[in-house]
């Protein structure tokens, strides 16, 4: 049985691509939540109108990754503690979030960000919101690192964060990689 997460952590790109990585992902699917508009657009999204942001809801399958180890993903590949950016992207729409989707993804998460606040100098400022509406971003964002690798964002900014991924979480990458290789 398939279950689902959402976070949001910078631009949904590069987040999107590094739970791609992940054995036991089913799907990564880029979009917005946490905001107050329906079916926003990117550029809504973007103008700061909507109280969105750029979140990826990935598809998963319990029995082979836990919510845990994505929550150790999400936070190993982005700064929780930089409030409305990441990187070179700054808005509310980059900002640090976790939307659960039930009590225990709730109760995991908090207790993660507590604990993970111990661990920073400055405060841990990753938003904890009840997921109240998921909006698929448009198709040209979907899979966008995969479809553009050489993309100059991509290359200094997704690049890095799959490259993390794979040497610090090499055991959660290792069938996802070979059954690539056996697909070529």
């Amino acid at each position: 049985m398939t279950e689902t997460a959402t976070f949001g952590g910078g631009c949904f790109w590069c987040v999107e691509a590094a739970f791609e990585e992940l054995d036991g992902v089913e799907s990564v699917t880029s979009g917005y939540a946490g905001g107050h508009v329906e079916d926003p657009s990117y550029e809504a999204v973007c103008r700061e109108e909507t109280g969105h942001a750029e979140v990826v809801r990935v598809a998963y399958d319990p029995k082979a990754i836990g919510y845990d180890e994505l929550l150790e993903v999400f936070f190993a590949v982005h700064d929780p503690t930089q409030l409305n950016r990441q990187g070179p992207d700054v808005g509310t729409q980059y900002r640090s979030i976790v939307l659960f989707e039930d009590d225990d993804q709730r109760q995991q998460a908090a207790a993660y960000i507590e604990a993970l606040d111990e661990e920073y100098d400055d405060d841990v400022v990753t938003e904890l919101e009840e997921l109240d509406a998921f909006y698929e971003a448009e198709e040209y964002h979907q899979n966008y690192f995969e479809k553009n690798p050489n993309d100059a964002y991509c290359s200094m900014h997704a690049a890095p964060k799959v490259e993390k991924v794979r040497e610090k979480f090499e055991e959660k990458v290792e069938g996802r990689r070979g059954a690539e290789a056996s697909d070529d």
